[in-house]
């Protein structure tokens, strides 16, 4: 048997776009070992994607085609195929069975309408010629293999200790009940770890050779993110299956991948094994790659960027009239040369010493406090019978803070800790059940509407997805001058237009953009919009709520590093809201970790990170790929030690 499943040759994807051909997969060659984890990492448009769609055959066609490549699969049952070659028919033989995928946003990769159970059976029966209550027990088995259930003698326990009078028929048939209603459940009755592992559970049910994973853990906490790439590395060794892991961040190619290819504008620029890659980078994209990624042992002044390792030429556009493409020209390959940090580069991305960071929380302290909040519970309504409200959930319960002018602010936490909740409570834009807030003195909960207008001149709040907090009819100029309209701050066009012009200026983007619209930017350029509509008023304190959970980890730094220069010249005052503990750090002075609606511990950043006071916190640290070479040791010696 051939110890090589997958073995892409010279493979290309073209995707037609406005007239012109975008090379989204540039003659790329690479191999997947049996048994083992290929990390391909990248930024968004890097190809990450398109390669997996491509081995899937599920490239769409139009917009995009394979025009050219091999793409060999070798089960081991038999003679390697060439899956770019086979039809949409045949490739149904291979796709969902013995080569499998889990997508990014597992949410749009489950019918809404359907229950999760009714979608597991399905799917195992497309590919098993078995009855649906067969079916059924496969896809419980599957799901306790994740450990979305627990084993039948497990459960079983569990019942008799809450039920010791059941007698051994009644106890099998609760036993089945209760893996029923799991079943039973739809897509949104289930938190985004759970959903994950029903994917998982579907995507291994079939009993695949090969695993693609595409960014699986992208929208997670770092502790269920954890628990998931724990689960993934357990699944792969136990069934002896391959898997490809594709992500844009290093630090957690660090906890599950053998070999690592980094893939840069449709082409694979570095590969090799994953301590290669950590150890001595080669390439000046996968060096700034790993430097851009905030270190929790370290606090650096600002985070490198890769355009701090590298620039990036273009020659101009290709023509090529072959037949593949029909003659459309096609985008040039780009050029990338290498840069070294000066010195003055160097002193910029410097660690705090720990004297500057006592000077700073002295400084702070002096300051006094910008906000005070006492006490503070919110809830949300659960209604029955007519809509009246019987009782209420508890989304934070009795917290209480105070923020320093000048301070940053972090909160952080797992999803449905409260945050969120705890951030929109501070602007009112959920109501409070009890409790004060003082901003400057003032009684926030107690302001009339006109009173509390003026108020949000100086409270400003930067959400987690920018794309839904835009109007996308509303040009991006539009958007940043709205604020000036309504509160009446400068009523000249010309001089709003000189505004936005500014404030386009200061957060990196052209001033020549303010009539485009939001689907014309990428994910980190909406972000940078967003900060430059929550500074049109001149405010005191922004909220940023989970503001770069969802950038690569090359435009999160740019996004970290705006905030920091932001604030220091516009004296802002921030909360920053996160459930990645290494951001939180690089950017706060003092950091709150919330659970479950209440404050675990306050304190200065340094020594939450390496003091921590209670078993959660812990957790939260000890979750963070931190991606260091002590870590691949220790992964490589555990790998070890199973086989």
């Amino acid at each position: 048997m051939s110890d090589i499943i997958l073995d892409v040759k010279r493979l290309t994807v073209h995707f037609e776009v406005d007239g012109q051909l975008i090379q989204a997969v540039n003659d790329i060659s690479f191999q997947v070992q049996r048994g083992q984890t290929l990390g391909i990492v990248g930024e968004s448009g890097s190809g990450k994607s398109v390669t997996s769609l491509a081995a899937m055959g599920l490239v769409p066609n139009p917009p995009g085609k394979v025009v050219n490549g091999e793409i060999w699969f070798n089960s081991g049952n038999g003679t390697p195929v060439d899956l770019a070659t086979l039809s949409e028919a045949q490739l149904q033989a291979y796709r969902g069975g013995q080569v499998s995928m889990i997508f990014q946003e597992p949410m749009s990769s489950l019918n809404p309408v359907y229950t999760v159970g009714f979608q597991m059976v399905e799917a195992i029966r497309q590919h098993q010629n078995i009855s649906k209550e067969a079916a059924r027990q496969q896809a419980i088995a599957r799901l306790q293999e994740v450990k979305l259930l627990p084993t039948d003698a497990a459960l079983a326990t569990l019942i008799k200790t809450e039920k010791p009078h059941l007698d051994d028929e009644s106890l099998k048939e609760e036993v089945d009940r209760r893996q029923q209603a799991i079943l039973d459940r739809y897509p949104h009755e289930l938190s985004g770890g759970q959903i994950q592992r029903v994917m998982i559970a579907m995507a291994i049910s079939c009993n695949p050779a090969l695993l693609i994973a595409d960014e699986p853990t992208t929208a997670l906490d770092v502790t269920v993110q954890a628990t998931i790439l724990d689960l993934l590395r357990e699944l792969r060794d136990r069934r002896g299956m391959s898997l490809i892991f594709i992500t844009h961040d290093l630090g957690i190619i660090a906890e599950i991948a053998d070999q690592v290819a980094v893939m840069y504008q449709g082409k694979i620029v570095e590969a090799g094994p994953v301590w290669d890659i950590f150890a001595q980078p080669q390439h000046p994209y996968t060096k700034g790659l790993l430097a851009c990624r905030p270190q929790p042992n370290q606090r650096l002044r600002l985070l490198p960027t890769v355009a701090d390792f590298m620039s990036v030429e273009l020659a101009g556009t290709e023509i090529n009239a072959a037949a593949a493409n029909g003659g459309l020209p096609v985008a040039a390959t780009p050029v990338i040369r290498e840069r070294v940090l000066d010195a003055e580069a160097q002193a910029r991305f410097a660690p705090l010493t720990e004297k500057e960071l006592t000077t700073r929380a002295a400084a702070l302290a002096a300051n006094g406090p910008l906000l005070a909040v006492e006490n503070l519970q919110v809830g949300y309504p659960v209604r029955g019978i007519f809509g009246k409200t019987r009782s209420h959930v508890m989304a934070v319960q009795d917290v209480s803070f105070q923020i320093q002018k000048g301070e940053t602010f972090g909160l952080v936490g797992e999803s449905g800790c409260g945050k969120t909740t705890l951030g929109r409570a501070l602007l009112r834009l959920v109501p409070a059940m009890g409790g004060k807030i003082w901003f400057e003195g003032r009684d926030v909960l107690g302001l009339g509407s006109s009173p509390l207008r003026q108020l949000r001149r100086d409270m400003q709040i930067v959400f987690q997805d920018p794309y839904s907090s835009l109007d996308p009819r509303m040009s991006i100029g539009a958007a940043i001058a709205e604020p000036l309209k309504i509160h009446g701050v400068i009523k000249s066009k010309r001089n709003q237009r000189e505004r936005v012009s500014y404030l386009l200026d200061r957060v990196g983007l052209p001033a020549s953009c303010m009539n485009r619209y939001p689907h014309e930017f990428s994910g980190g350029q909406r972000q940078r919009v967003c900060i430059a509509r929550a500074l049109a008023l001149n405010p005191k304190f922004i909220i940023c709520d989970e503001s770069v959970s969802a950038l690569d980890v090359s435009v999160q730094a740019q996004v970290l590093n705006l905030l920091k220069e932001i604030q220091a010249e516009f004296d802002l005052t921030y909360i920053f809201i996160s459930h990645d503990l290494a951001v939180v750090k690089f950017m706060s002075d003092r950091i709150m970790v919330m659970n479950q609606g209440r404050v675990e511990e306050i304190g200065p950043a340094e020594q939450v990170y390496r003091q921590p006071q209670t078993p959660y916190t812990q957790a939260l640290i000890s979750a963070i790929p931190v991606g260091s070479l002590d870590r691949i040791q220790e992964l490589q010696r555990d790998r070890a030690t199973v086989a």
